[in-house]
């Protein structure tokens, strides 16, 4: 009996986070992360994305990006500490973190529908002018 309700929970827990996407600033590009969450939004109509420390200021930019294109909504936004054992020096430190919902526009389906002869080429294109721009100093 006890072996099925931790199947259960594992089932639960593992469905509950489906569209959720935990992003790293090592592991892959800033696109990849854009257009993994634009899929998780037409599967899902809503995707989680999620960071720790220093990759904080990659989830905003995700996010940023896919509201400047009329893609996504914010619906939630939450932040948090969380303790970590640092494996270097063998003791616990806190993280800062983030967790980020964000839900499809009214006109995400047509928008993406437009953008699929293109391959969502002229998006990145247009996205990564506002970032670098954002991010450009005075």
């Amino acid at each position: 009996m006890a072996q099925l309700q931790r199947e259960v929970a594992e089932m639960n827990h593992s469905e509950a986070k489906k569209n959720r996407i935990q992003v790293s600033n090592t592991k892959k590009p800033l696109f990849f992360y854009v257009n993994l969450a634009k899929r998780y939004m037409q599967q899902y109509n809503e995707v989680e994305l999620s960071a720790l420390g220093m990759a904080i200021a990659t989830v905003v930019t995700i996010a940023e990006i896919l509201k400047n294109n009329g893609l996504a909504v914010e619906k939630k936004i939450q932040t948090s500490t969380i303790d970590m054992k640092d494996e270097s020096k063998g003791r616990h430190v806190q993280k800062a973190k983030i967790e980020i919902l964000l839900g499809k526009t009214k006109d995400f389906d047509n928008m993406m529908a437009l953008k699929g002869d293109q391959n969502g080429s002229s998006t990145e294109i247009s996205a990564h002018r506002e970032t670098s721009q954002a991010v450009t100093p005075i």
